[in-house]
């Protein structure tokens, strides 16, 4: 996944002052990136990682999970279908589209703490590592985005961004020091840094939970089945729809601003995972807490926080907008 280069205790992180996004009014919305000095960075990439080999945890529990995936399919019922359907949207949607995405990494709104650790832990039902791991990842992506750096460019493979870079180097899931670089605000938090270390344990305990309670009402080919489709099932599904926001919107679909890079707007991956298809949207209004630019770019996860706002729950909503004969990336 990574390689550590050790920092001198004398360097600190370099954060860019805000600049607004273009035609928000009002300008609350601001591209804030936190830029560490290439001597502090964690060492990510195809060049970076695969000389360090596979790192076989991580690869036997994804062959794992791949397995139990299909095992689900023999133990269908509808019950156990909606059990995994009401998982997966608390941990895609909520927890990784509008908490880890949205909410942590880019600052899009702001919720009351209780809900935003409500939020994360939803989004550790995902396995895809805990708040500090996930958002100091993608800052790295969108500071070297489809440049040598960037965790999981297409430039380097279509199947390395999807799946391979998450097999090579080392796991960096509870080194909250090395990460904490690309996200100091997160490392204030007592509660992001603990769960950043026992990421494993919310989806640890959803599996007992599924177990025991699915054993006592129905008999243990239940439990087991509520396992299998609440748990490996619904983390596989959940783990390629986030891996083909890293692949395919790099790969596939249409561009409405030039960034830097090589981001597109793909309307399938968009279903997949509440929104966040709409990549070149967002790479060209990364704080925009609204994907879906266009009345027809559905972005479930923005209905989400609109929501919240009803309920009062949401405040300060960054929204881009643009001037659609002359759309361009914030900042520009």
């Amino acid at each position: 996944m990574a390689t550590v280069v050790p920092a001198r205790p004398s360097d600190s992180t370099t954060v860019v002052q805000p600049k607004p996004i273009h035609g928000a009014p009002g300008s609350a919305a601001s591209v804030v990136l936190h830029v560490v000095p290439a001597r502090e960075q964690v060492k990510m990439g195809k060049a970076a990682t695969v000389p360090y080999g596979v790192n076989w945890i991580t690869f036997v529990a994804m062959a794992l999970f791949h397995v139990g995936a299909l095992a689900a399919f023999f133990f269908f019922s509808w019950s156990r279908l909606a059990v995994a359907s009401v998982l997966y949207i608390l941990a895609i949607n909520v927890g990784i589209g509008m908490c880890y995405h949205r909410l942590l990494t880019h600052r899009g709104y702001q919720v009351p703490k209780w809900l935003e650790y409500v939020m994360t832990v939803c989004a550790t039902l995902s396995l895809e590592g805990g708040p500090i791991f996930w958002v100091s990842t993608h800052r790295v992506h969108h500071q070297l985005s489809d440049q040598e750096g960037d965790p999981h460019t297409p430039n380097e493979g279509g199947w390395w961004a999807h799946v391979g870079w998450i097999f090579f180097g080392q796991s960096l899931h509870d080194q909250t020091e090395a990460l904490s670089r690309y996200s100091p605000d997160l490392r204030k938090d007592k509660f992001h840094v603990w769960l950043s270390k026992y990421h494993w344990l919310p989806i640890t305990v959803s599996g007992l939970l599924l177990l025991g309670l699915g054993w006592a009402f129905g008999g243990w080919k239940n439990g087991v089945g509520m396992v299998l489709w609440g748990v490996l099932l619904r983390v596989t599904l959940g783990l390629h729809a986030t891996w083909l926001v890293n692949s395919a919107t790099h790969l596939w679909g249409s561009r409405r601003f030039q960034t830097k890079d090589d981001s597109r707007n793909n309307w399938w991956v968009a279903l997949l995972t509440g929104g966040e298809g709409w990549h070149n949207n967002h790479h060209a209004h990364p704080v925009s807490a609204r994907h879906g630019l266009k009345w027809y770019e559905i972005d479930p996860n923005f209905w989400g926080i609109w929501i919240l706002a009803k309920l009062g729950l949401a405040r300060k909503i960054k929204v881009a907008q643009y001037d659609p004969n002359d759309p361009k990336p914030a900042g520009v």
